[in-house]
């Protein structure tokens, strides 16, 4: 089932066979860097457990361009832990957070994550009335940084050594878009 269309980016409902795509792309060494780490590729088993049969909310996507499948995107309400860690304990918004990556390495670099984080965000805005929308990258993560402050987010909150990454814990920043 298909989310949103926005020119030749389609993202749609992420489906069970899907899973030998998940499992290609967590299993490259180039989008492990950025993504779960090297040190921890995903097989077919640790796919289906980690994505597949899910009842916490969290909606699961495949993005697809010029239909081809080239990548994932999952959304969700922020739980109250999350909106403790990231300052909004004592807000009312609807706050939604996103986690992508562009699994096929071949669509890096050619502004296709600018088009599906603005993407996103505006079928948060539109489609589940979101106030705002979050996200938690790696403060070392430089490109993803500025795709995200190119979409209208801005860096909230430093979360020192936040993320156990390749055996170290780094931090990342919450960055937030907000309407």
């Amino acid at each position: 089932m298909m989310l949103f269309q926005n020119n030749q980016l389609t993202v749609r409902k992420l489906m069970l066979n899907d899973n030998l795509l998940l499992s290609k792309w967590l299993s490259n060494p180039a989008v492990l860097e950025f993504y779960d780490g090297r040190d921890n590729p995903s097989d077919l088993e640790r796919v289906n457990r980690k994505f597949f049969n899910r009842n916490d909310g969290v909606n699961g996507c495949i993005i697809e361009y010029e239909k081809k499948s080239i990548g994932f995107i999952q959304y969700y309400r922020i739980d109250k832990e999350e909106r403790l860690l990231y300052g909004y304990e004592h807000s009312n918004d609807l706050i939604y957070g996103i986690d992508q990556f562009i699994g096929d390495t071949r669509y890096w670099g050619k502004g296709i994550g600018t088009l599906l984080v603005s993407s996103m965000v505006n079928f948060l805005i539109a489609d589940k009335q979101a106030d705002r929308v979050v996200l938690d990258p790696q403060a070392s993560n430089i490109r993803a940084l500025r795709c995200y402050e190119k979409c209208g987010f801005k860096k909230v909150k430093l979360l020192e050594k936040h993320e156990l990454h390749e055996g170290e814990h780094r931090d990342c920043w919450v960055m937030e878009y907000s309407r």
